[in-house]
Order: C-alpha cells, then structure tokens, then sequence
C-alpha cells in the first residue's frame, strides 16, 4: 500500500447501523492515499464485525475495552502513520472530496488545522431546525483571525471535520466533565496554532437522538460553560486583575456575578439601554456605547445574546480601535 498522506481516526461503539456508511464515505475520498484507522471502544452489537467484512487495505480495525471517546481517538492517534491526521465520527458522512480540499488548504495557507462547512440532518435526512442557528454560525467561520476571536462562543470547527498536523492532535483529548473536542479546540488555538475552514459544505453531521452530544452530560450547555471559563482564565483574562463587560442582560449578569465571584473587578458595564445608562449594578458604573474607552489592556467581554448584536457590537469596537480576539471577546 502507498504510504499515506493523512491518518483518519474514527472511535466507534455500537455503531452497527451507520458505521458502513461512515467507513466508506471515507474510502471513497478522492484522495487515495489515506488510512482509515477504526476503534472499536467494547462496542457489543456487532459493530467490529461490520468493519471487518469491509475489504479494503487501508482499513484498520482496533479494538479496545469500554474506556470512552477521549481513549478511543487518542489510541488512534498513537498508531496512526501519516503526517496529518483527520477525525470522523461513526454516524456521520464525509463527502468524497473533502480529505483532498480540506489537505490542499493546510499546505497552501499554511495553516495547522482545518475544517470544511457542514450540513446538519437527522436520521432521515431532513434538517435539524434547532441546530440551524449554530450551522449558520459555524459556517460562517472560515478564516483564522475569526475562529480566534469568536472561539469562546462555541465551538467554531465541527469536530469530526478536522485535519491537522499531527502535534495537534497529539494535544490530547482530555477526559472531564466538559466537552473533550472543545476543550481541544481551545488548547489548540490558545497556544498558537492557527484554523482555517474550506468554505464549502463537504460534510453531512448526523443529528441523531442517541448522539453522544444528545445524549451525555459532558455537552449540555452548563459543560461548555465551563470549558469557556476556564480557558479564560487561563488564557486572556490570566494575569489581569480589571475586566470591562458589555451587556447587563439575561446574559451578561451572570457573567458580572462570576467574574465579581473570580475576584476580578469590574470597571465599567457597557449597554446601549437607557434605562440602565447612568446606572449602578452590583456596584458597577453603567456607561453608554458610545463612551466606551479606547482600548488599553484591560479585557472587554461581550455577554449580549441578543440575535443580531454581534455585528452590530463588532463594528463600534473596530471604530475604536479594538480588535475581537486580541482586546474583546464574545462568549454568545
């Protein structure tokens, strides 16, 4: 067999009914030189035995004993033999062309992990409407400068959609009570390496009810609030001691009480109410949007979740000078 270019790591469990399809939308890339290397994590319907009646000599089955998703693909990534390595999930469908595009950006951008656009069904086929708005969203991050700044909002690449130099998966995925692919992510784009996303949709992620996201705790929204804040404050807010906040809302004044909680203080809450202009919260002067200071190291975090603001908000900080990512950070 020709060396491979990439490494496809696949962790699998109880996956009898999808994990044909999922194998050969793999092997059916257009870019022939890859490995596709299954784990079977004790899976007991029959899962391992599909695989091995798939006949193909770049398909490698390992099996192991029920120890979870993060040991599952982090065993892949040890006996993987390539350079580069991708992830995909049991249940879900890459599109032919997606290892060849999503490999062509890596060299040519010089970026160190990249995604594609996605497209979020059921079982049957249809759109999940609950899930539009983060499709939207995810899609629309494509170029590095907006996966950085926008990473603590959700998770900007879908993670079976990955490729990456073989050092950052080597990161870990890390078990805990959060989601190990945002936990990932995080690691990764906060020590340095740079994203990237092929601006097509080459990859159908199947919403399914028993879907580990659906289904185990480590994924509700409580879980990604912790992953957010604690790679917050160990990564842009470490060493700072005053925060400004954007946002007195629904959203922003629990993140008021946690960052008042974490010992920081808040200097100032900026809103565009005003009804709560001129006002005190928590002992926090309330300052008007358009007397928001220049920036000058101290951290703004965006806590507005109304539909729409993100853009609007986006465009005042760039008029005074702030840079989403390196002075402000949205988290919604």
């Amino acid at each position: 067999m020709t060396k491979p270019r990439v490494s496809v790591v696949l962790p699998m469990r109880n996956a009898a009914a999808t994990i044909e399809r999922a194998v050969r939308s793999i092997l059916n890339s257009t870019l022939r030189e890859l490995e596709l290397i299954v784990i079977d994590d004790g899976s007991d319907d029959g899962s391992a035995e599909v695989v091995w009646k798939i006949p193909d000599p770049r398909l490698r089955l390992l099996k192991q004993e029920s120890l979870g998703v993060c040991s599952a693909a982090n065993l892949g990534t040890a006996k993987a033999t390539a350079p580069l390595i991708a992830r995909m999930d049991a249940d879900d469908i890459s599109h032919p062309t997606r290892i060849e595009k999503q490999l062509s950006l890596l060299y040519n951008s010089g970026r160190d992990l990249v995604g594609c656009r996605v497209r979020i069904i059921d079982a049957l086929g249809q759109t999940v409407e609950s899930m539009q708005r983060y499709e939207r969203w995810s899609n629309s991050m494509t170029e590095p400068n907006q996966i950085a700044a926008m990473r603590f909002v959700e998770l900007p690449i879908v993670n079976p959609t990955l490729l990456a130099k073989r050092e950052v998966f080597e990161l870990g995925y890390r078990e805990g009570n959060w989601p190990e692919d945002y936990d990932l992510c995080l690691r990764a784009v906060g020590q340095g390496y740079t994203a990237a996303k092929v601006p097509e949709v080459l990859f159908d992620w199947i919403d399914s009810d028993n879907r580990l996201t659906r289904t185990d705790a480590r994924y509700s929204p409580e879980a990604f609030d912790r992953c957010r804040k604690t790679h917050l404050l160990n990564g842009p807010l470490a060493g700072k001691n005053e925060i400004d906040l954007w946002g007195a809302g629904q959203t922003g004044k629990p993140w008021l009480r946690w960052l008042q909680a974490e010992g920081f203080t808040v200097r100032h809450i900026i809103e565009v109410s005003p009804k709560k202009i001129g006002s005190l919260i928590h002992g926090v002067p309330v300052i008007a949007d358009t007397t928001i200071p220049l920036p000058d190291g101290t951290p703004l975090i965006i806590a507005v979740g109304t539909v729409g603001a993100r853009e609007i908000i986006e465009a005042n900080l760039k008029k005074k000078g702030y840079i989403p990512g390196k002075d402000a950070w949205f988290i919604c």
